[in-house]
């Protein structure tokens, strides 16, 4: 079994949104985050570079790096709640 490292994960999904239509990606956008989310990020995001400018790389790099660990916190704890339920259900 051919087993793809993080790093190829987010090369794969980096390369899908990349060929997207915009209509598409905004629509992805919109269900997997939501339009509250988006929000955030973008108003995040021109507070970040308006502060440095100079950094924006930097900057850019920090926030998708932001965005995932904000994707594992709420894996983990989506993980912990339907394992508190499934331990209550049998309890």
């Amino acid at each position: 079994m051919d087993m793809k490292t993080k790093k190829d994960l987010a090369v794969d999904f980096i390369n899908t949104i990349r060929t997207m239509e915009p209509t598409a990606l905004n629509a992805l956008i919109v269900k997997e985050a939501g339009e509250e989310l988006a929000q955030f990020f973008l108003n995040y995001s021109a507070n970040l570079i308006s502060k440095d400018p100079a950094r924006v790389l930097e900057n850019t790099s920090s926030l998708m790096l932001m965005g995932y660990l904000i994707r594992t916190y709420e894996e983990k704890n989506t993980q912990a709640r339907q394992g508190t339920f499934q331990s209550y259900a049998f309890a």
